[in-house]
């Protein structure tokens, strides 16, 4: 015998078994089911159709073709996997009484009898002893109407799941189809409609892949499949499996579960079409009327009147509820809306510690993502619920909620419910200048020209309210941390629950002493004037800072221990050290000229005297080159300075006063008075 001779009938050999091996049939209704397995509830309809379940709590119904096919042949060196398809027409009826589930399966099982089995979520096949047992050898590809059966998962109620030996799916979608080809979207429907439903249950035994694709009646197949789960179902079942379907209700879901049409092939033989127009469509189920018409026009009447009862009810109490909204919170009219808590809760996560992004002199600031808008936004708590607090929360409104600038923090929002309090900002992803400069992540670190970007920035937006806007707006808490660095790398100044509007016709008026320490202009301190120059003064000890590195307070190895920034800056340049007060990570990377302008205008705006200070307009023309800033220092008043006299032990109370030449930085005039009236201190 030729070797072409014995392929061929090796060839014809495996064909005849592949032949032998195969099964395939088709039902278009189900009229004489007598070569069917029915069991438990299921049955067939006097118009054709399968009933796999009845209309009853806790029903199962089973249905099964009788011959098994091969799933599979375990030889010497290898195992062959039959593919297989299986095309079918189910539909699902509810009454509209009633709660619908739990849905249907179709089944591969080594056996055509399912003992022991449970309603529910188990739909007929398992119980909750066997469930997820290896020795079950089974696989359904259920049609779920309920949750899925782990219940601590949010499944969707309706889906499509693949299971091998357990209840909880290897892999499910939400019932869909996409309608076109080029269309890579789902068409999604329910299942619990109460219209027919096709299925298509492909297996490729080469690929080893198990596709599920549905779609309504009037659809044809849809050319993509809705589940592609790659699975080698050998690994799992026997060689022969019985095919067939499961179907169960609840306790309070209840459905009636039909299989309108079949069919079935095993390795690619036979024709899958059915004719759809003669499949038994079941009709949908109307609800039951056990009242006559005379109680039904009753109820009606009635029902009316109790509808316009509530309504008014309601009516009343939103109107009350309005009126006394707009007696207290007038301030709304010119400020941005009011967000739904429950958003604010959502997208903060219940407000979690994973989503802090930092604490504010009031509050907790959190990372959120907004549920309707899907955008970032910084989420303020209040934490002082007190008068203060409710001030600095409404003051913040008004004030922030009406200005707008590149270089302020835009408020989108505030919520107020019960005694919560909550500010939405934009969300700034860099954070605050305080973090940038003196707490950097990942090696961050600050260059000069991001400085003096952030420089320029902030006395614009300080120049925006003090000059520019329709209102004079103080802020009255300007500092690092107050001042926000964007994604550009641009300041963002922020918080403003301590600022004060007045108009630029008036003068400001005494306040009480706010602020942060260090930032503090001492008029304020001393005799409560805020005003815009001391808005100015905090400006120029944020300047210094910037510049140095360093914060409002210096130690020193002296034995003075801390000393004010402004005082160690200026000590410096009186010994001509400009490089040793420079920011030392700075190394050589700066403008020298550009530094030495930002110290001098610092020094200039940090004058203990008020009317010593530019103002921010005079200040940003500085910074812009088109003014030069005038040749005088910064002249400061030490106090009390003590003098040992001789030998004697009495000690005389001095006055100094120094003045500062700009430009070298060194002392040109010392005056020592003598006064008595400071013997009696």
């Amino acid at each position: 015998m030729s070797a072409f001779s014995f392929i061929f009938q090796l060839l014809l050999l495996q064909i005849t078994l592949l032949k032998s091996n195969s099964l395939q049939f088709s039902f278009t209704g189900f009229s004489q089911p007598n070569n069917l397995i029915l069991d438990l509830s299921a049955k067939p309809t006097s118009d054709g159709a399968l009933q796999l379940t009845d209309n009853k709590p806790a029903s199962i119904g089973h249905v099964f073709y009788p011959q098994p096919f091969k799933l599979f042949t375990n030889t010497t060196n290898s195992i062959n996997i039959t593919s297989f398809t299986t095309y079918f027409v189910f539909q699902i009826v509810t009454s509209p009484e009633k709660t619908p589930g739990h849905g249907l399966a179709f089944v591969l099982s080594p056996s055509n009898k399912i003992m022991g089995a449970e309603d529910g979520h188990f739909l007929g096949i398992l119980n909750n002893t066997s469930n997820g047992l290896s020795s079950n050898r089974i696989l359904a590809v259920d049609f779920d109407t309920i949750s899925g059966f782990n219940k601590t998962v949010n499944f969707d109620t309706n889906h499509v799941g693949i299971n091998i030996n357990s209840m909880e799916s290897e892999e499910r979608e939400s019932v869909g189809y996409h309608p076109s080809m080029n269309d890579n979207r789902l068409e999604f429907f329910k299942l619990v409609d109460g219209n027919p439903i096709q299925a298509w249950i492909e297996y490729n035994g080469d690929t080893k892949r198990l596709n599920v694709t549905v779609a309504p009646m009037n659809q044809t197949k849809p050319i993509a499949p809705l589940i592609s789960h790659p699975t080698d179902l050998s690994l799992y079942l026997t060689e022969e499996m019985y095919i067939g379907f499961s179907s169960a209700t609840g306790k309070k879901e209840i459905s009636i579960h039909y299989i309108l049409g079949w069919n079935f092939s095993s390795n690619g033989s036979g024709n899958l079409d059915l004719d759809l127009q003669k499949l038994p469509v079941q009709p949908k189920l109307k609800k039951s009327n056990s009242y006559s018409p005379v109680v039904e026009a009753l109820i009606a009447v009635l029902s009316i009147i109790a509808l316009l009862f509530i309504g008014s009810l309601v009516l009343i109490v939103v109107y009350r509820r309005k009126m006394r909204f707009e007696r207290l919170e007038d301030w709304e009219m010119d400020s941005p809306h009011r967000f739904n808590y429950n958003d604010l809760y959502y997208a903060t996560k219940g407000f979690k510690e994973s989503q802090l992004l930092g604490f504010g002199g009031s509050g907790s600031v959190y990372k959120g993502i907004l549920p309707t808008t899907r955008s970032e936004v910084a989420v303020k708590k209040i934490s002082d619920r007190s008068n203060q607090g409710m001030r600095e929360f409404s003051a913040e409104i008004e004030c922030l909620g009406r200005l707008r600038h590149r270089n302020l923090v835009n408020l989108q929002g505030w919520c107020k419910k019960k005694n919560d309090l909550l500010l939405i900002y934009d969300y700034i992803p860099n954070g605050s200048l305080h973090s940038l400069l003196f707490k950097p992540k990942n090696g961050f670190f600050l260059t000069w020209e991001q400085r003096m970007n952030i420089v320029n920035g902030t006395a614009a937006g300080l120049l925006y309210l003090h000059e520019e806007w329709e209102q004079v707006v103080i802020h009255r808490d300007v500092k690092l941390s107050n001042i926000l660095v964007d994604a550009d790398m641009n300041a963002r100044l922020g918080d403003f629950g301590l600022a004060r509007l007045y108009d630029h016709s008036e003068d400001s008026h005494n306040t009480n002493i706010v602020g942060t320490i260090g930032y503090i202009a001492p008029e304020l301190a001393q005799l409560g004037i805020s005003s815009t120059c001391s808005d100015v003064f905090a400006f120029g000890i944020v300047l210094l800072e910037i510049a140095t590195g360093k914060g409002p307070n210096v130690h020193v190895e002296d034995g003075r221990g801390n000393i004010p920034l402004v005082d160690w800056v200026e000590e410096g340049l009186e010994n001509g050290g400009l490089f040793e007060i420079v920011d030392s990570r700075l190394g050589s990377d700066f403008v020298e000229n550009e530094i030495e302008l930002v110290l001098r205008i610092g020094l200039l705006c940090s004058c203990p005297k008020a009317e010593g200070r530019p103002s921010m307009r005079q200040v940003k023309r500085y910074l812009d080159g088109d003014d030069p800033i005038p040749d005088r220092g910064r002249s400061r008043i030490v106090e009390e300075i003590k003098v040992v006299e001789g030998g004697s032990q009495r000690l005389n109370d001095v006055s100094i006063e120094v003045t500062a030449d700009s430009n070298s930085y060194s002392t040109v005039e010392m005056k020592v008075v003598t006064s008595s009236s400071f013997a009696g201190r």
